[in-house]
């Protein structure tokens, strides 16, 4: 059941002039990314064959992550009327395909595979907090205000059917934290790269990863403020079965912070480099 829908939202409160063209790339290609979801859910369908709750969560997971793309789809081809959403998704679907033919997780266990979809929440829900707090399109800030509660509510589905699965698999805190680490690493792969190619270049423009994770990274990275990777960590340690509110939380997401801040000034200097 979805908790909101898109005709729900104020679409008459556009404002054309506070969107930011770095926030309009970014929507542009989460927009392709989240109507995605679908493949995302045969996947999970297949490794979790046996368990017929948690495969029909998935498969209202999915449904929501969907919604999500087409709420920012439609944001922004009011944002840029010569973008056409649909036209981009398909052209994503044709570039980027995850392998859906699989029996097990990738991740070596379901409780693994679990971690990775709680780190992927977290990612999520964080990213469109901070996005809400960027933006003074009323808009956009009330759609990625709704997306992020979702995404909050989906790392808590995760979260759950994880412990089911700890209990029988018994993996230990370190393990789990390095697979929920391994996760987040894994956000500059060709994922995101290829949205932001796929959503923000026309032509004959060639595809090169440093090129496109260093642009989509360049903007996304500066919208993070202490405050969101204050609560990225601590659901992060949650998920490894660490004190998630600690002294070794505040300092760990001050350090994360750092190395987000670095990050994004190495992003943004690569991108001056090949201007």
């Amino acid at each position: 059941m979805k908790h909101w829908q898109i005709d729900q939202m104020d679409w008459d409160a556009f404002d054309a002039t506070k969107v930011n063209p770095d926030v309009l790339a970014l929507v542009k290609a989460a927009s392709v990314v989240e109507r995605n979801a679908r493949d995302y859910t045969i996947y999970l369908r297949n490794v979790f064959h046996d368990d017929s709750g948690f495969r029909d969560a998935a498969e209202n997971w999915a449904e929501e992550e969907v919604q999500h793309g087409d709420a920012l789809g439609k944001w922004a081809m009011l944002a840029d009327p010569s973008w056409d959403y649909v036209e981009a998704f398909n052209h994503y679907r044709e570039a980027y395909k995850i392998d859906t033919d699989v029996s097990s997780s990738i991740r070596g266990s379901r409780t693994g595979e679990l971690i990775a979809r709680c780190m992927v929440e977290t990612g999520t829900s964080s990213f469109y907090t901070a996005l809400a707090d960027a933006t003074d399109e009323p808009v956009l800030k009330a759609v990625c205000k709704q997306i992020a509660a979702d995404e909050y509510r989906h790392f808590k589905l995760f979260y759950d059917n994880m412990h089911r699965y700890l209990d029988r698999e018994k993996l230990g805190r370190w393990f789990r934290l390095r697979i929920a680490l391994s996760r987040v690493m894994e956000s500059e792969d060709d994922e995101l790269a290829t949205a932001y190619y796929i959503t923000n270049t026309r032509g004959d423009a060639h595809y090169n990863h440093k090129d496109f994770i260093a642009a989509y990274m360049a903007r996304a990275l500066s919208f993070y403020q202490q405050k969101h990777l204050d609560r990225v960590m601590a659901m992060i340690l949650k998920t490894s079965g660490l004190t998630p509110h600690s002294k070794m939380q505040a300092w760990l997401a001050k350090l994360f912070h750092k190395i987000i801040a670095w990050k994004q000034k190495s992003y943004a200097r690569y991108l001056a480099q090949q201007a």
